[in-house]
């Protein structure tokens, strides 16, 4: 920006020597002719502002409520200026104005942009015409800058630095300015970069104060005292040479080969620090594009050999973790995708995001994500639907083709082309391909690595009262006599997903300690919403429920409108009603049923009538392995269904009342045998003029035109459905089911249907957990002998043996109970109870004083507080220097919302991040762009190992077992210190691993080495063909070192007794590997090979 530079400091860098003294460069300036502009303070605005203002301080920049309220009435004052100006050229003397002047505001940032928004539209009467303008903001907001306001409407643009100098728009009259910028700095302990609010130079706001002068007479108001402004403002920017990541910079420097880059720098106009020299220096080593020479008296700290990923980096228009990702992509056959990712990641903003609308902005990336849970996984989906309709230009930023196409090109020059092919006869290709994708894209933004704390399941089962985590969210504050407002309620959530049930629990939380008594019961009241399953679909948590947790995040507000306790207990019978208020109500809008419940935090579900533990079974459907529907092969399970056939079929159908929607429960007809029967069937989709039905008795699905659906009585509804859903107990993928599938590979699936279909099944319930059977299924084999389906899987490879969830065990703790009765006894259990059907009565009473409107208008506003899921996750940092920072990550990531699916299974999990900022305390990290790491046991451990430049192995006591590792860039022999301590990872095993695994993690980085290396049998040199081969070899040894045949054995971790501690192991059990100098000099491969340490036999 020509405007802001410091023109002595240019001319005099560029001195010349004449006659024995420096000449600077000449300055020639060109002088505009802009309209006048009026400069104002906060010290002329005294009428505005009655109350005294607090000091601005030059080492806290911030915006007070107070000036937030100064710049509100600076606009209403605006319509008074206008008129006086107006007034003073007009004959007629008319005190109104058809044309209201333009106001552009110059805020920090997008929080501050939103705060100001709601501040000026929640202002009635005063027609303004309000734009955000900021890079996050669509392309169609933005224009919107440029439109004409309505006649007698005033155009209000709030802007960040982008309105400073890339857009002008030219009817702008006022600006009105806080001073404040965003500027990017790097953390001097981590070289993370953030955003930091800042004061903005002069030069900045007098570029501001240029924005008014374009067409007319302009006013310029700084929201500061003025003498603030001359003697704390800052007169230029801080250059960014002292401010930003210097690795580009040095990585040219290195591609001139004029020695060490600190002492080239040092000639720079600006010279970075020393220290900033450094440490960029050691972040390029463990990016790998300086050589790592490993533990060397001779290792220079402030210079390093180029290897080939560091000249490949300096030639492209990216930073080094991208350009990382682009030749890793490369290596594993994945470089298109890669070169989506990083033209993307370079060009913020890549997806749209409507202003205010980030519930629909998280949605649609979600649903480009498919099951990835990467975001970048989802901008090469979204990529390659727009190349798939480019004529229609639905890609956000165009420019990312652009560079998409030079990254490319620029590539080419490297040798590194993109490969079209893939195997024909390879069904897993797809989901392998995403799984190499995503180890790419570790290995290109380590160390960035997450991980989470697990959620306590007895705690969590106590809050969720029972209820199923996977389709329930916990609202708190709801209001006594909730259920009256279910209608309500379920509008909130209707843009989550379908709401099938809502139980209001007015008794106390069990969590209330007995000093909080006094507070009022409401305070402590909760509603849990479940959404609606679609019973033949795989276990996991609704994308229903993951929406309503981004309400929450997204601080959306959630009021009903209601009564007070004292006016409904006042005028609905004489105060009978009380009893109701402690009382538990669930809301079921499938059934459409308002009853009294028990409140148990059993997950034993009574309603699922189990009369034996060893059922025969056959099988209908089949969702995926180990999970599946059915119905009991036996004389009362056939009697029921018969009798139930033949009500059915003497009854005079009628069609449905109402539209069919999912969710719906309605008769559908269905044909077998040549004969067509109507049956009790749930909608699962509506599409056309036909839906897919699921059979509630049966098990099975089918589609059946809308026109022969009928409407079911409400008699029908009271017998249980006769389905049963099962799942297969003890039992998850194995790694290889992970990686080439969505959760179980297709190889897997056809397995498990072959063991299943066309035969009966004896199955022995071990636990009911929210209607659904865990059990342990068993197929014939012969006369006598049986064989466990579980077995067979897991001996196959398919499968491995699980923890059962807490609620499964306490479940089948129940149910041996429950068997271990008389019949008497649980006959007993079922009894129906006086006082269930007197506070059914008065449920009725007061839902129908409610719907007649006896009670009047509500008077009343309740704000909820929530959603919550107790299963939702936390991450934290493994890296050394951020381990006890709070994490966060941003609310555009689809990873800004986690939930546990499996809480039962302890392996770590691992999260990776493209980049990390840091906010000015370096107290809180935010994470973008992230990547939730498949769910295999290892995984973390093994591709921390794989990509790290150095790491130590940590063995147990007796020298027999590796416990851990240290990963990092090791540590200096001369000194003992580490290299790089804040970027060190400390990670105890939750797996066994061997010599074989670290042999197979050295032979692996040694294929690496082969597609990126220097000299006369270097990459460039390579033939198409050969490519190919070493791409090929290096993804089949990547997928080999992650599916094992076996599973890895599970082990307690143990945490080393000297944590991030380098040089632990004895000399003499350190084995060398053998891939070192070559004979070729100076070693620059980009991964160095792992010590072994030898382990006792």
């Amino acid at each position: 920006m020509s405007a802001t530079i410091s023109c002595k400091e240019f001319a005099d860098y560029f001195a010349v020597p004449v006659q024995n003294k420096m000449n600077p460069a000449y300055v020639f300036e060109v002088e505009g002719k802009p309209h006048s502009v009026e400069e104002y303070y906060l010290d002329d605005l005294g009428h505005m502002h009655h109350s005294r203002l607090s000091p601005h301080i030059l080492e806290e920049p911030v915006i007070t409520k107070d000036i937030y309220e100064v710049a509100v009435s600076l606009i209403q004052m605006f319509d008074h200026l206008d008129v006086k100006e107006s007034g003073s050229k007009s004959s007629s003397g008319a005190q109104f104005v058809a044309e209201r002047s333009s106001v552009l505001v110059f805020l920090p940032g997008l929080g501050e942009i939103n705060y100001m928004h709601e501040l000026l539209t929640n202002m009635v009467h005063k027609r303004l015409q309000v734009y955000p303008l900021h890079s996050s903001v669509t392309l169609e907001e933005q224009n919107n800058v440029f439109l004409s306001p309505v006649p007698g409407y005033r155009k209000i643009i709030l802007s960040n630095k982008i309105a400073e100098s890339s857009i002008t728009v030219p009817d702008v009259k006022y600006v009105i300015d806080f001073c404040l910028t965003r500027t990017l700095v790097c953390d001097e302990d981590t070289n993370y970069q953030s955003l930091r609010l800042s004061w903005a130079s002069k030069t900045s706001c007098n570029q501001r104060k240029g924005r008014a002068g374009r067409v007319s007479k302009g006013h310029c108001y700084r929201l500061i005292h003025r003498d603030f402004w001359d003697s704390s403002i800052p007169d230029h920017v801080v250059p960014e040479m002292l401010r930003c990541p210097l690795g580009s910079t040095i990585l040219k420097v290195k591609l001139l080969d004029m020695g060490e880059p600190r002492a080239l720098l040092a000639t720079a106009l600006s010279p970075p620090g020393l220290g900033d020299i450094e440490r960029t220096i050691l972040l390029l080593k463990e990016v790998g594009a300086l050589a790592v020479s490993g533990q060397r008296e001779d290792e220079n700290p402030h210079d390093g050999e180029l290897t080939f990923l560091g000249r490949v980096l300096a030639q492209l228009p990216v930073n080094q973790q991208l350009g990382k990702l682009i030749v890793l992509g490369h290596v594993f056959g994945c470089l298109d995708e890669c070169l989506i990712i990083a033209a993307a990641l370079s060009l913020k903003n890549f997806f749209a995001m409507p202003f205010r609308q980030h519930l629909d902005g998280y949605r649609n990336k979600v649903n480009f994500s498919g099951n990835s849970k990467s975001d970048c996984i989802a901008l090469v989906e979204a990529f390659r639907t727009w190349q798939a309709c480019r004529q229609r230009g639905e890609l956000r930023h165009p420019k990312v083709a652009e560079l998409y196409g030079e990254l490319k090109n620029r590539v080419s020059q490297f040798n590194m082309y993109v490969d079209s092919r893939r195997p024909v006869m390879d069904q897993e290709y797809v989901h392998k391909q995403r799984f190499i994708l995503q180890v790419v894209l570790a290995g290109a933004f380590y160390p960035n690595y997450f991980t989470f704390g697990q959620p306590d399941e007895e705690m969590a089962v106590r809050e969720l009262a029972g209820k199923d985590p996977k389709t329930t969210i916990v609202l708190k504050h709801i209001p006594p006599y909730g259920f009256l407002y279910h209608k309500q309620l379920q509008s909130l959530f209707r843009q989550c997903g379908q709401v099938k049930s809502v139980v209001f629990d007015g008794t106390n939380s069990p969590f209330q300690a007995p000093d909080e008594l006094i507070f009022s019961l409401r305070l402590w009241s909760r509603a849990f919403v479940e959404f609606s399953r679609n019973p033949t679909e795989r276990f996991k948590t609704l994308p229903a429920v993951y929406m309503a947790i981004k309400m929450s995040q997204l601080k959306v507000a959630l009021e009903l409108n209601v009564h007070s306790a004292e006016e409904i207990e006042g005028k609905v019978q004489g105060g009978a009603v009380s009893k109701l208020r402690n009382t538990r109500v669930n809301v079921d809008f499938q059934k459409q049923t308002v009853d009294p419940m028990q409140v148990s935090f059993n997950t034993f579900d009574r309603s699922q009538t189990i009369t034996d533990l060893l059922l025969t079974i056959d099988v209908t459907e089949v969702v995926e392995v180990g999970h599946f529907w059915g119905y009991r092969v036996d004389e009362r399970t056939s009697k029921i269904l018969r009798k139930l056939t033949a009500e059915i079929n003497r009854l005079k159908l009628v069609p449905l009342p109402t539209h069919p929607h999912p969710d719906l429960v309605c008769l559908a007809p269905f044909t077998d045998f040549d004969q067509e029967s109507y049956f009790r069937a749930q909608i699962l989709y509506v599409s056309g003029n036909s839906a897919e039905v699921f059979f509630v008795d049966y098990g099975n699905r089918s589609h059946v035109d809308l026109d022969l659906l009928m409407e079911i009585p409400c008699q029908l509804l009271e017998l249980p459905f006769q389905a049963l859903e099962l799942k297969i107990r003890g039992m998850r993928p194995s790694a290889k089911s992970l990686v080439c599938g969505d959760h179980w590979s297709l190889e897997a699936g056809r397995r498990f249907a072959s063991l299943v279909n066309g035969r009966a099944l004896l199955v022995r319930v071990f636990s009911v957990v929210h209607g659904v059977l865990h059990v342990d299924v068993y197929r014939c084999a012969g006369a006598q002998d049986t064989v466990s389906v579980r077995d067979v899987l897991i001996q196959e490879g398919y499968a491995e043996l699980a923890e059962e969830p807490y609620e499964s065990r306490q479940s089948h703790e129940a149910l041996k109970g429950l068997f271990s009765k008389s019949v008497e006894d649980i006959a007993d259990m079922s009894m129906p109870s006086p006082v269930k059907d007197d506070k059914k009565y008065l449920i009725r009473i007061l839902l129908e004083s409610f719907s007649s409107n006896k009670l009047g208008a509500p008077n009343c506003k309740a704000i909820l507080h929530g959603p919550f899921n107790p299963y939702e996750l936390k991450c934290h940092s493994l890296t050394r220097i951020s381990k006890f920072r709070c994490v966060w990550i941003e609310k555009e990531s689809i990873n800004s919302v986690i939930i546990s699916d499996a809480p039962e299974d302890l392996y770590q999990r691992m999260l990776v991040a493209a980049s990390l900022s840091v906010n000015a305390t370096g107290s809180t990290m935010l994470l973008r762009e992230t990547s939730l790491m498949p769910h295999i046991p290892g995984l973390p451990a093994l591709l921390t190992v794989l990509f790290a430049p150095a790491m130590e192995l940590r063995v147990d006591r007796d020298g027999k077992n590796y416990t851990g590792v240290l990963c990092g860039l090791g540590w200096n022999p001369t000194t003992g210190a580490p290299i790089l301590p804040e970027h060190d990872i400390e990670l105890a095993f939750d797996v066994q691993f061997n010599v074989e695994d670290i042999i197979e993690i050295n032979i692996l980085r040694a294929a690496i080495n082969k597609l990126v290396c220097d000299g006369p049998n270097g990459s460039k040199f390579l033939g198409p063909e050969r490519i190919a081969q070493l791409q090929d070899s290096a993804r089949q040894k990547l997928l080999g070192l992650f599916c094992q045949s076996k599973p890895r054995q599970r082990i307690v971790p143990a945490w080393h007794e000297k944590p991030y501690e380098w040089n632990q192991v004895d000399p003499k059990l350190v084995m060398e590997q053998a891939e070192r100098e070559s004979g070729r000099g100076k070693n620059t491969f980009l991964y160095q090979l792992h010590k072994l340490i030898v382990l006792s036999a």
